[in-house]
């Protein structure tokens, strides 16, 4: 048996659409300068208090930050509902559906969403989480307590256990955890950073990911 925790933003689906415009709306909304759709795509996977603070140039979480990220979490769901939802890469429901039939994995997501957001993309596209941490549980990526909670709750081992994601932090926060870092290859993050991160494997489609759960040793 194998928990296999998958980031969701970047990873599962392609969410840099619709988190972009909403970041862009707050930063007008405060009088700022929207960032570029690469700096917002660096920050992805972060929770959204420290990522807003990065993106202002920051290092720590202001009251400024704290009301922006009120702001943003207030005008999401009408950016969503305006054509700019999150959709799956191509292959990720296929390849979840293939994850939810076997009998010897508990899948899981570790995600810098809030609840409400995981929730959205539960429910819009199926996917079946047996374990789950978020940016309302826990301290945001790369604090390795979103795998080491998960992990307890379902009574694994960290050695047992694969971490999937996209990013940088996701890849810290597996080897701070002491699980198996996979990076994804059609993320926000190229491949080479997130080997420098600690990836143990880089896949480059989903049928990678499949491919590599039959291998034993993985």
């Amino acid at each position: 048996m194998r928990l296999v925790l998958f980031d969701c933003d970047g990873t599962l689906v392609d969410s840099a659409g619709v988190i972009h415009a909403t970041m862009a709306r707050t930063f007008e909304a405060f009088d700022l300068t929207p960032p570029a759709l690469g700096d917002t795509k660096a920050i992805i996977g972060l929770t959204l208090d420290i990522a807003i603070a990065r993106l202002t140039g920051e290092l720590h979480v202001n009251d400024r930050a704290r009301a922006m990220t009120a702001h943003y979490k207030a005008i999401y769901t009408d950016v969503r509902a305006a054509g700019m939802s999150e959709l799956p890469f191509p292959g990720i429901a296929a390849m979840m559906e293939m994850l939810a039939r076997r009998d010897d994995l508990v899948i899981g997501a570790v995600t810098g969403k809030s609840r409400r957001g995981l929730d959205l993309i539960r429910t819009s596209h199926g996917f079946d989480f047996a374990v789950s941490r978020t940016a309302d549980d826990c301290p945001s990526k790369p604090h390795p307590a979103m795998v080491t909670e998960c992990c307890a709750e379902a009574g694994f081992d960290p050695r047992d256990t694969l971490v999937i994601g996209d990013a940088i932090y996701d890849m810290q926060m597996a080897k701070g955890a002491g699980a198996t870092a996979i990076g994804v290859s059609w993320g926000y993050a190229p491949a080479s950073a997130l080997l420098a991160a600690g990836a143990d494997h880089i896949v480059q489609t989903p049928d990678d990911i499949l491919a590599l759960l039959e291998t034993a040793h993985v």
